[in-house]
């Protein structure tokens, strides 16, 4: 698989305090990776138009805002999403399964109906920042590995395209769920890299053998020395798993 394929595939979190510094990394990486997250950060602070900023770039936009509320709240604010143009956006599995097929038939319609480009909705399973015992601590008693794939299994079956999962997971996600579901993943290190405030973690080759259709690295890329260089670095890397897959 060549690394043009691979690039596409590699999504850059702009976790930061600032349009400006949002617009330098957009410059700066637009032509190294596929997508720039934008999350709750810099959503609050500049809105919807740091999206365009994004777009009129040239990038496309995963909104990581995990939308998480009643059916119809969540759907409407996915019909939103689907009007920003965004390739990607995503909610809380454990929302339920009435909200994500309310969302998924909502933004089916209005793309329709508006003749929109209909974004990726995801579902998001278990936080990467989590362990097992994080889950009992708030009454999962399943492993994080178990609740991932049922959550899985119940997104599939209310229209989500795909999910957010730790690489630890892909290979059971797979397994449940088909090869054409959608998984997005973060809690990407390279080895050496400090884990952050990730638990559940692997390598960029690792996760695409396995079966990741995105990767998510934000410190590792952001935080370099030559950020250029490091984006290239994980892209051969992935480049590396998709081939061996």
């Amino acid at each position: 698989m060549s690394r043009a394929a691979a690039r596409r595939r590699l999504v850059l979190p702009l976790d930061v305090d600032s349009v400006r510094e949002a617009d330098r990394l957009v410059r700066l990486l637009g032509s190294e990776l596929g997508v720039f997250k934008i999350g709750k950060q810099l959503f609050v602070h500049a809105g919807p138009d740091v999206v365009r900023r994004v777009q009129r770039r040239g990038g496309e936009v995963f909104l990581d805002l995990k939308f998480h509320d009643i059916p119809r709240t969540t759907a409407l604010a996915g019909i939103e999403a689907a009007r920003l143009g965004v390739r990607i956006f995503n909610v809380h599995a454990s929302g339920g399964a009435e909200m994500m097929a309310a969302t998924a038939a909502a933004v089916r319609d209005v793309c329709r109906r508006e003749r929109l480009r209909r974004p990726l909705v995801l579902a998001v399973t278990v936080l990467t920042s989590l362990a097992d015992a994080d889950l009992r601590r708030v009454g999962v008693a399943a492993t994080a590995a178990r609740q991932v794939v049922r959550l899985a299994r119940l997104a599939q079956a209310n229209g989500m395209d795909g999910v957010v999962a730790s690489p630890r997971e892909i290979v059971a996600i797979r397994r449940a769920c088909g090869p054409s579901f959608v998984i997005l993943t973060p809690g990407i290190r390279q080895a050496g890299d400090a884990p952050g405030d990730q638990k559940r973690v692997e390598t960029p080759e690792a996760a695409m053998h396995a079966g990741a259709d995105y990767l998510v690295v934000g410190r590792p890329i952001r935080d370099a020395a030559d950020p250029v260089a490091a984006a290239r670095a994980v892209v051969r890397a992935m480049a590396r798993g998709l081939a061996a897959r």
